[in-house]
């Protein structure tokens, strides 16, 4: 039977044999369960049986178990990750109460790891744990032939066996065509990755392993023909195999037509000619890298166990950043082992020297089964126990500090990585050789005023910008007033911000408005281009 549409139709059983539903609870809608699809395309002859539905966080959650229970499932399969394990655990709660014999069976990151200290998995009749893309199959098989029972004693663990990649059936065909419409398309040529990085979850997969390439391009295909522009590789590291790498890019450049986007992520260091000469060709904000960076501090690498050549990071971000349409997304984590507030500040100053496109701060979390813990006594790391599981305080950051890097890094996605503020960031440090230090007494005034780090509109924000600049800075307002209206401008409003009427013709440039529309680049990226 095909794909349901999302959250909505009923399974029906016609036949007397148990019934399977796929549950997502996403983030937002815009985002599709990769991991559902994949179980989904290989249940095999149980798919007739079967179907997906899918969720997100901000429903209710007896709203969910409400719809989950009007397919009269027998078998249901949840992902529980760190966005949404606080739902599951009120839904699992819930389904269970309404209806007991319902069999419940959980997988994913947040119940693969240290499930014995999780006492509301008592309540779920099975987790799986690793990739079970084949492991929840037979589970299914079991559980409908009677082989395997639920038994007092729950959860039941079962520990998936990393599959052969060639055994796995793909599920870009279950990505139906209100995914292809309105969803982000998650692909993946390869799984794993060669980093140890203590901090992230990957660090505990085996070895780099890849899908058979011309299968793999045949459905990337299969999804442009269906209409797909925007696809996100979720590969770990994308530029570990050159050959593979190259096939991939010169793919897509055949393909290429204007709308279509990649994202890919990449290691920092490795960027060979053969890489970089098929990059220069897709045209600017065709491509977007996300890089993560983390630490430029030596000794806090080595704290994690991350291996990573500076210099090369540098020389590559530089090439990308001047002789490529590529857009850039530097990720930094604050919080890390033996890395205080000064060393992560010279951190953001080199990325501002480098001049990606987005820096993203990132707070360090303690997600769980990896061996960042190592460090708990050594470096006092003290963690929310709640999810994200961020960390709270440690030896070189107290709470305080890491509240205000938190303010930070909001307002930098606000001001700086939003493309709402081109030309008028750097006015923020232009009086100063150290952005840091200049965007965190911004950040700090911008608290102090408005106490929020949430719900401020765009309009709101270039008045608070403006009196900063001009009141607290005591920079010009008539260049100030020119640069944020230009700055306005690109977001393709026409309105005059009060603030700044005093200092503006009253002319509005529809031709530059005109222009930014017709740009078929995702409009965060297509904020950043010149």
């Amino acid at each position: 039977m095909p794909l349901d549409q999302p959250s909505i139709g009923v399974c029906l059983d016609q036949t007397g044999s148990k019934s399977i539903l796929l549950v997502g609870i996403n983030a937002k809608y815009i985002h599709a369960s990769f991991g559902l699809r994949y179980l989904y395309a290989n249940l095999q002859e149980l798919q007739d049986q079967a179907s997906i539905v899918e969720f997100d966080i901000n429903q209710r959650i007896v709203d969910i178990a409400e719809r989950i229970l009007s397919h009269a499932p027998d078998i249901v399969g949840i992902g529980v990750y760190i966005w949404n394990v606080s739902q599951v655990r009120h839904l699992v709660q819930l389904l269970k109460k309404i209806r007991p014999t319902i069999q419940i069976v959980l997988g994913g990151p947040e119940v693969s790891y240290e499930t014995a200290s999780q006492k509301w998995l008592n309540g779920v009749d099975f987790v799986l744990t690793g990739e079970a893309d084949l492991t929840f199959r037979q589970l299914c098989r079991d559980l409908i032939s009677g082989s395997q029972v639920v038994t007092g004693n729950r959860p039941q663990i079962i520990h998936s066996p990393t599959p052969t990649l060639s055994e796995i059936q793909l599920p870009y065909d279950q990505y139906n065509d209100d995914d292809v419409s309105n969803r982000i398309i998650y692909v993946e040529a390869s799984r794993g990755c060669p980093f140890t990085c203590e901090f992230c979850l990957s660090s505990l997969d085996v070895p780099v392993r890849a899908f058979e390439l011309d299968c793999f391009m045949q459905s990337m295909k299969a999804l442009f023909d269906r209409g797909v522009r925007h696809f996100k590789f979720v590969d770990r590291t994308f530029n570990l195999n050159i050959k593979t790498g190259s096939t991939i890019l010169q793919s897509f450049l055949e393909l290429y037509e204007p709308g279509l986007f990649l994202h890919f992520e990449m290691i920092p260091d490795r960027l060979p000619e053969a890489l970089r000469g098929l990059i220069q060709k897709f045209p600017k904000g065709s491509v977007q890298f996300e890089i993560g960076i983390q630490t430029f501090n030596d000794e806090v690498s080595n704290n994690i166990s991350r291996r990573q050549n500076l210099d090369k990071t540098r020389d590559n971000i530089r090439f990308l950043r001047q002789e490529t349409g590529v857009h850039l997304h530097v990720d930094l984590i604050a919080g890390l082992p033996g890395e205080d507030l000064e060393s992560f500040g010279h951190g953001f100053n080199q990325l501002i020297e480098l001049n990606p496109h987005e820096i993203q701060i990132g707070i360090l979390k303690r997600l769980r089964g990896t061996p960042i813990v190592r460090h708990d006594q050594v470096f006092n790391m003290v963690y929310d126990e709640n999810p994200p599981y961020e960390i709270l305080k440690n030896e070189h950051l107290g709470f305080e500090d890491l509240q205000r890097i938190k303010r930070f890094a909001r307002y930098w996605d606000l001001v700086g990585n939003s493309g709402n503020f081109i030309g008028t960031v750097p006015l923020i440090w232009s009086t100063t050789q150290d952005p840091f230090d200049a965007f965190m007494a911004f950040s700090d005034w911008l608290y102090g005023t408005t106490g929020n780090r949430h719900g401020i509109a765009l309009t709101k924000l270039v008045a608070y910008v403006f009196q900063y600049l001009t009141e607290q800075m005591r920079l010009d307002p008539q260049p100030v007033a020119e640069t944020l209206w230009t700055d306005y401008q690109r977001t393709g409003r026409s309105d005059q911000p009060i603030c700044l009427r005093p200092y503006l013709e009253a002319t509005v440039q529809q031709s530059a408005n005109q222009a930014a529309s017709k740009n078929q680049t995702p409009k965060r990226q297509r904020m950043h281009q010149d």
